[in-house]
């Protein structure tokens, strides 16, 4: 039986991981067996430098911090080797990171996630991360707004050439004449 002092770290983690989903936008579960120490750095530290808070816990111990901010769905897939990506901003980027590394990597898998609320499969987290970044949607918009402004420009100038042609050619006919 473990002692008290033991007990209140457990739950003091628990408490601090629940915090971190808590107060996150979105989140993903994988499976990280089978990785090497290698891939596993540089994985961290792309998740570092992207802003994501990457968390191996024991499972029992994520399980409760999920059940505490209502996500106890996610302890279903909460099985073998199993780490958690927190993201506190952007809702895609961990996704992203994540499912890069699985891509390269046979036997690390993307279980689960969260998003707005609510449980994710590793299908939607998959379908998540091919979302482009928010620069990215921008930028498709404002050129989808200005393609139309741009051909409409384009088409008066032709109207405006068109016409200016045709004024100036009646007027040099009848001096040839």
């Amino acid at each position: 039986m473990p002692s008290n002092s033991i007990l209140v770290q457990k739950q003091q983690l628990v408490a601090d991981l629940a915090e971190q989903i808590k107060n996150s936008t979105a989140g993903v579960v994988v499976n990280y067996q089978g990785i090497t120490v290698d891939k596993d750095t540089a994985m961290r530290k792309a998740l570092r430098q992207a802003g994501v808070k990457y968390v191996v816990m024991k499972n029992t111990m994520t399980g409760r911090a999920c059940d505490m901010v209502g996500y106890g769905d996610m302890k279903q897939y909460l099985s073998g080797m199993t780490a958690i990506a927190i993201s506190e901003k952007d809702p895609v980027i961990a996704a992203k990171v994540l499912k890069e590394y699985a891509d390269k990597i046979e036997s690390f898998n993307i279980l689960a996630g969260y998003v707005d609320g609510a449980v994710i499969d590793a299908a939607t987290v998959n379908a998540l991360a091919e979302i482009p970044n928010k620069e990215t949607l921008i930028a498709k918009l404002l050129g989808s707004i200005q393609s139309p402004l741009y051909k409409f420009a384009y088409a008066i100038k032709a109207v405006c050439d068109k016409d200016g042609e045709a004024a100036e050619a009646p007027a040099e006919a009848p001096a040839e004449a």
